[in-house]
């Protein structure tokens, strides 16, 4: 006998139909501090675990931590459930040119920074109104046109979120954001 499509259909979830999974199970943000060998192909094969199953990427960073012994550091930025969570730091610590994953979310106080370069163009009052906005946020004009202004703001995602949606109305352009880069307080390292 074959189900009532409604519920074949919950029957099926797997990782492509992420939705299906989330509807009855708390979706949870995170972000992992990934250590590996700075070599050709080594982020291919880590953002290729997470498309390869469905997995969403938020953020992405990537940048040489140690020259001498060519490691790098990939901070990710991803949500999902609990246990799609501890698939992807599973499978990430399988990987052969990783050396660590640290999910910073979990492992104790961590700060997260981004940096954000926001183009608007406008006139008169909005001009105004858009210096205004920038020393509330604390940005800082780093090019500027008698018709345009490109701002640099850096503060956590929310706070890089709340700038751009005031700065929408006042002629929004462009944004450039580098995406998060985080590290976890107090006196301990990686």
């Amino acid at each position: 006998m074959t189900p009532p499509p409604s519920e074949d259909k919950k029957l099926r979830k797997s990782a492509y139909d992420m939705s299906a999974a989330f509807d009855s199970e708390v979706i949870e943000r995170r972000t992992l501090a990934v250590t590996v060998d700075n070599e050709a192909g080594v982020l291919a094969r880590v953002i290729g675990l997470f498309s390869g199953r469905g997995y969403n990427i938020e953020s992405l960073t990537v940048a040489e931590i140690d020259h001498n012994d060519h490691l790098s550091r990939i901070t990710i930025v991803t949500s999902g459930t609990p246990m799609v969570l501890q698939q992807i730091k599973a499978q990430l610590d399988r990987l052969v040119p990783v050396h660590r994953v640290t999910d910073l979310t979990i492992e104790g106080p961590s700060v997260e920074r981004e940096l954000a370069l926001i183009k608007i163009a406008s006139k008169g009052e909005q001009r105004v109104e858009a210096l205004r906005l920038k020393d509330a946020f604390r940005a800082r004009v780093v090019d500027a046109t008698l018709e345009s202004f490109v701002f640099e703001v850096t503060g956590g995602p929310d706070k890089i979120d709340a700038f751009i949606e005031l700065m929408g109305p006042l002629g929004l352009l462009e944004i450039s954001r580098t995406g998060v880069a985080a590290i976890k307080r107090g006196k301990e390292g990686m």
